[in-house]
């Protein structure tokens, strides 16, 4: 099992790092979403 994800991660290397970007990107929209309402 642990053999198949280091080889899965190894095989995906290059969109883990956009997918990282978009994953935070999608946090910090969530965020500042909760955050704004707050302003007034």
């Amino acid at each position: 099992m642990i053999r198949q994800i280091k080889s899965a991660a190894n095989r995906s290397r290059d969109t883990l790092l956009g997918d990282a970007i978009g994953g935070a990107a999608l946090m910090i929209l969530l965020v500042v979403g909760l955050f704004l309402p707050g302003l007034n």
